[in-house]
């Protein structure tokens, strides 16, 4: 059982940039499908499927072969949730990277929630 499952998400891409693999596959939710489209649209990620696994679904990832190194870092957890306004969300690394919201409007970039007008859950950055 996994009690955090973005954050596993996120250390199995981590993990996986690190060691050098092409692919990897994770539990499927509708949240992480979420994060990983906009890690698609941002290039951290190549591309992602849904695969029948035996009786579950998962998702296939396919990671950017030119990431050498990738850093994510989980921001709200299920201890402690981080919530911020609109004029709260700050740049990551000067922007260099970016932050990933789940808002009403649901699941975007801090710029795109920013230029929307509206705060939401801080999930993770990447840079």
């Amino acid at each position: 059982m996994i009690t955090d499952p973005i954050a596993d998400l996120l250390t199995r891409i981590r993990n996986s940039v690190k060691a050098g693999h092409a692919k990897i596959a994770v539990p499927h939710s509708k949240l992480k499908l979420a994060v990983l489209e906009v890690l698609k649209k941002r290039n951290f990620i190549n591309a992602y499927k849904t695969v029948k696994s035996g009786s579950f679904n998962e998702i296939e990832v396919d990671l950017n072969p030119s990431i050498s190194e990738l850093h994510l870092r989980r921001i709200s957890k299920p201890g402690q949730r981080i919530y911020v306004k609109k004029t709260d969300i700050k740049p990551v690394l000067n922007g260099y990277g970016i932050s990933i919201l789940s808002t009403p409007r649901g699941v975007m970039t801090g710029d795109e929630a920013k230029k929307s007008g509206i705060g939401g859950e801080m999930i993770c950055e990447v840079w």
